[in-house]
Parts: C-alpha cells; structure tokens; sequence
C-alpha cells in the first residue's frame, strides 16, 4: 500500500552501504510522483539498484526561488514529493530547510522516513560520552574564521561532532590540538559504512600526528568527534554568576547572598557560598 498523497516526505538514504535502505524509505520513493535530489545523477544509482522508477528533480543549496517554488506547486496540486540528499538524512548539513519551512507555511504535511546518518553512526560507536553533545557541522574553511569558531567551542563541555573535509582534516585537527589542549580526546571516524570504515581516538595532539603520517586517512567521508571539555570544579563561577554575587555581597552577607544568587542563576548555593568565602 502506497503513502498517502499530497505529502512532503523526507527521506534518509544509505551514507555507504545499500543494504542500509530502509523498506519504507524504498516504498515511499517508489511510490511518489517527484522524488527532489541534491544531485540526481548520484541518486540515479540509488535508483537503479532498488528499480526505482520516479522523475528525479535536482534541489541543492544553488537551488533558487523559482525552483522551491515548483515544487511547493506540484504539492499544492495533491502530489506528493520526497526530498532526498547524496547521502544520508536531508537537511543534516544538506539543503532543504527552505523547502520544509516553506512547506509548513502553506500547511503541507512534512513526514520523515528515518535511516542514515553519519554523524550519529559515528557517535554511537566512538566511545566519548554521548548522553549531552553538540553537532557543529562543517567548519569554516579559512583558517582564521575556524580558529575563531572553536575558540567559541573551547570551553564547551558536552561531546562536540563536526564533519570535515578530507583535504582539510589534518590543518583542522592542527587548529584544535592548539585550542582545546593537546590532551584532550577526539575520534576521526572515517567512510563509515563503507569498505575502508576507520574509527582512531586518540590525545588531539597523537590524532594530529596519526593523520599526518598515513594520506589514507585524509580521504573520503569524514566525522571528527572531540571529547567535551573539564567541568569547573565547585569553586569556579562564570562571569555572570560572579557579577551576581559582586554585587549582592555588597549589600548582602555571603549565605543570604548565596541564597539569592542561586535563585537568579541557577547555580548552586552551596557553591556561590564557598566561593564568597574565598573572596575575602
């Protein structure tokens, strides 16, 4: 039984193997009277191994208006259309957006069809912590904006995920051993999925090294995965939490000072009062 019609479906494609097609991914392809695709001559193998038959539309990040817009018409009339990317689940550092938010403007249901994704497979078995972490995407390119970018990123402290291109990998992981601290953990995960799938965690400043020395591992289909950053111990406040307790124990005593700045910025009280106490 096909999917229903008039319908925006969002559809996550293998990022290396085919056998990690979902069934129902392949039916709705099957089924939908536009299939809209990053590069259709990508997806046109997709196509071919599992006899999908559907027009192919190329929507990409060049994509202009016009094109959106025929798209939303074709919907408008009661077809249904699926977005997909090269690999993958859209709008995961993939184009798109326009189209779902345009799509929901107009009240045209938008249905995904989970499946791949690589930064999560990566992830999942990297062995950093993944209860709390942050998908940052690609990086800039230029050397300074990317410095800046992880400057930003240095004091984060929940697992940090970006993709990255092979020609620029050892520069950025360079970039990062300087920021973050030669010591801190990080994973390359490479072409996962694929035949030559790598997994290294490594010091960043080993990982740098390990890189350098081997041109295979600066190849193909790149998650680089950075272990989050120390906690503050107890004693240690942000700026804003000190500028709250400044100016509270200027009129306050340190425990009602404490009591009330936990209030305000949610940290907690006991911590506010020991650090009171070294101020003095």
């Amino acid at each position: 039984m096909g999917p229903d019609q008039a319908l925006l479906y969002i559809v996550a494609t293998p990022i290396g193997n085919l056998a990690d097609m979902v069934p129902r991914a392949i039916e709705v392809l099957q089924c939908a009277d536009l299939v809209a695709a990053e590069d259709t001559r990508h997806s046109q193998r997709l196509f071919s191994h599992f006899n999908i038959e559907t027009p192919l539309m190329a929507y990409h990040d060049h994509s202009d208006d016009k094109r959106t817009g025929q798209i939303l018409q074709r919907l408008e009339q009661g077809q249904t259309v699926a977005l997909i990317s090269d690999a993958g689940t859209p709008l995961i550092s993939d184009p798109g957006y326009r189209l779902v938010r345009e799509a929901r403007e107009r009240d045209i249901r938008v249905v995904p069809i989970p499946g791949a994704c690589a930064f999560v497979a990566a992830l999942s078995a990297a062995g950093l912590p993944s209860d709390r972490f942050s998908f940052e995407g690609f990086l800039p390119a230029k050397a300074g904006p990317r410095e800046r970018a992880l400057q930003e990123l240095a004091g984060d402290n929940r697992t940090l995920v970006f993709y990255e291109a092979p020609h620029r990998v050892a520069d950025t992981l360079q970039a990062m051993a300087e920021i973050f601290g030669t010591e801190r953990e990080a994973v390359i995960a490479r072409e996962v999925s694929k035949a030559f799938e790598t997994f290294q965690l490594m010091p960043l400043g080993e990982l740098v090294d390990w890189v350098r020395s081997d041109s295979n591992q600066q190849r193909g289909e790149i998650v680089l995965l950075v272990r989050g950053a120390e906690r503050r111990r107890d004693t240690e406040l942000d700026a804003e939490a000190q500028r709250v307790m400044t100016l509270l124990l200027a009129e306050l005593p340190p425990k009602k000072a404490a009591a009330i700045a936990a209030e305000i910025t949610g940290v907690n009280k006991k911590t506010l009062y020991n650090w009171s106490l070294q101020q003095k």
